[in-house]
């Protein structure tokens, strides 16, 4: 019999299993106002000023995508170190060129990469138009000698010409390096991949696994997010790599590069997280190939955090449902 003392205190004492923070505590419910730091993945990222492309437009960009004849050897095209079978990238620290010569970054995956802020690590170009045309002339990747000299090229292959005339009707002269750019880009701003997490996000609580709820809850507690945000769960901003601990070490200056400024030392643009599980290695230098190395490490050097090997498991299990 219960003493007429403790009855009070039931409905406090039934509540206590629920305040533990196991996984099934997570998969009861979650607090959806927290999930408003992540926002609505697009369908497709159309670009501020020239709207959503043509499938034309599109078409001729995955063409030129694919095309190796776009570097000085054709034995490199955009997707070899972007491979879309790779979830965008190739897998290695640093990716191979012409002639075998090594980048001097990590090539990032080009999925969401239109939503992003800036492009490439050090943020020096605006955009994916932008970013389409640097490494075709880079020296160490595709090392084509310049702009007409792309376009003498493709103009001696049969169809390119029409191509271009039909993705860019209204231009006088559409066969130009900057309209090849666009091109890219188009095709580029649909590489849009849909996840389990954003199934949670539009309502769906069955979307995520109890440990993987637990870690998106870490995730958030813990301060990732508040790098790591907005629909792309990432590429939103530049922090500084090693922002509480500094960063073992770091040599490559980071946007500085860029920038000139030498407040910007050591700032990198923020990856994007989806896809993570698969498009490692990681950092702009690729040096770390380990996911839970990478979590862990994270947490210490830029939240001043020391996460348990369970809570770095429930956060790398919560990442895999980012695609």
């Amino acid at each position: 019999m219960t003493p007429l003392r403790l009855l009070p205190l039931l409905p406090l004492l039934l509540l206590l299993p629920a305040c533990g923070g196991s996984e099934e505590d997570a998969a009861a419910g979650f607090d959806r106002a927290r999930l408003a730091v992540f926002g609505e993945l697009p369908e497709f990222i159309e670009h501020p000023e020239y709207g959503r492309p043509s499938e034309a437009m599109i078409r001729l960009g995955e063409k030129l995508y694919r095309d190796p004849r776009l570097s000085a050897d054709d034995s490199i095209s955009c997707n070899s170190c972007h491979d879309l079978d790779r979830a965008g990238v190739d897998g290695k620290p640093f990716s191979e060129g012409v002639g075998g010569q090594l980048g001097g970054r990590n090539a990032p995956t080009v999925f969401h990469a239109a939503g992003h802020v800036a492009q490439f690590w050090d943020g020096r170009a605006a955009d994916v138009e932008e970013q389409a045309k640097g490494p075709i002339l880079n020296p160490v990747e595709m090392a084509m000698e310049s702009p007409e000299a792309v376009m003498a090229k493709l103009g001696g292959i049969p169809g390119y010409r029409e191509a271009f005339a039909e993705a860019f009707p209204d231009d006088p002269e559409p066969f130009t390096y900057d309209n090849l750019g666009r091109a890219i880009g188009a095709f580029e701003r649909g590489l849009v991949v849909r996840s389990a997490f954003d199934e949670f996000l539009a309502g769906d609580d069955d979307a995520l696994t109890p440990q993987q709820k637990e870690g998106l809850d870490l995730f958030l507690s813990t301060g990732c997010a508040s790098c790591h945000n907005g629909p792309y769960v990432g590429g939103g901003s530049f922090r500084k790599l090693g922002e509480v601990e500094p960063w073992p070490g770091l040599t490559d200056n980071g946007r500085m590069e860029a920038t000139g400024n030498e407040a910007d030392r050591y700032f990198f643009k923020v990856p994007s997280l989806r896809l993570i599980t698969r498009t490692g290695p990681y950092l702009h230098d690729g040096s770390i190939a380990d996911l839970r190395e990478m979590i862990r490490k994270m947490a210490r050097h830029q939240l001043g955090v020391e996460l348990s090997d369970d809570q770095v498991d429930s956060i790398a299990v919560f990442l895999g449902s980012l695609g």
